[in-house]
């Protein structure tokens, strides 16, 4: 028996890249899964994408950023397949690349709208489903790189909401520890994704990534490696547990990238295409208000 059978699971974010990934693994586990991206023809495609293999899909667009939206997708998980077992949280912007400071406003609070209030939207949304349902479900929420508090320079929009995402994860585990809701947190590393390859840079800074490139060809992994960690805390392995936090990068991923490359070269093999795409930004420069009289009270 396939480890998800009879299960139904959302994933937010689910039209490309890891949440894709992890459509498609638990889909081929026996699960129902349902999608959702802010992009209609997105949707539409992954739905063909994940049919074409099988799979018992659905989707719809929706912002995680909105929690009306969010609670809609979960009406339409439960419109479409009468429950929802499983909640992936997904969804996330990686953010411009550069100087905080740099960094337009608008765009470094959609970082926090995604990255922050998707995860809550969504966390609350799954919890709320989970127990009117009469309790079990499993929440999963993905963290990223700088998690651990060790914010990599410039980018300092996207890790400082993954240290959040994986604090709020570890409190929402304390607080339903004993609900039967399972709350899991997961590190799927480097993958070699459009999440990774596509970036956006302010002007001036574009050529401080041309290593990403050598280190996407090092430790860069397919989406469906980590999916595998995906459908392990989804399944009946973690039926009575809470508060796990997965990782999936190590030290023998490390060194079996190193050595991967070491043996790439010695045969002179040529190396694969790691390129990048890179859409430079321009600084955000703050207006500089005069000073205004004030009257006397």
């Amino acid at each position: 028996m396939r480890r998800l059978e009879g299960k139904v699971a959302v994933i937010t974010g689910g039209s490309r890249g890891f949440g894709l990934a992890i459509a498609r693994a638990f889909a081929h586990e026996g699960a129902a899964v349902v999608i959702n991206s802010r992009s209609e023809p997105a949707v539409r495609e992954a739905i063909k994408t994940l049919s074409a293999a099988g799979a018992r899909v659905s989707g719809m667009v929706a912002d995680v950023g909105d929690l009306a939206q969010v609670q809609t997708l979960a009406a339409h998980a439960r419109k479409s397949f009468g429950r929802i077992d499983i909640w992936v949280n997904n969804a996330g912007e990686s953010g411009v690349y550069g100087p905080t400071a740099a960094i337009p406003p608008d765009r470094y609070e959609r970082v926090i709208r995604t990255n922050i209030l998707g995860v809550y939207h969504g966390s609350i949304t799954a919890i709320h489903t989970f127990q009117a349902q009469g309790g079990g479900g499993k929440l999963i929420n993905i963290l990223g790189r700088g998690d651990d508090g060790k914010a990599p320079t410039y980018q300092n929009a996207y890790a400082p909401t993954k240290v959040w995402v994986r604090a709020f994860t570890r409190g929402l585990a304390r607080e339903y520890r004993d609900s039967g809701i399972g709350i899991f947190a997961l590190n799927p590393g480097l993958m070699d994704t459009d999440f990774l390859r596509k970036i956006e840079a302010i002007a001036g800074y574009e050529k401080r990534l041309a290593p990403l490139s050598a280190v996407i060809r090092l430790w860069g992994q397919p989406p469906s490696a980590p999916a595998k960690d995906a459908v392990y805390l989804a399944s009946s392995a973690t039926d009575g547990k809470t508060g796990v936090e997965r990782r999936v990068i190590g030290p023998r991923l490390l060194l079996g990238g190193l050595f991967k490359e070491g043996w790439r070269i010695l045969l002179r093999r040529p190396a694969p295409d790691t390129s990048l795409t890179i859409t430079a930004v321009p600084a955000y420069e703050a207006p500089i208000l005069e000073p205004q009289p004030t009257r006397e009270p």
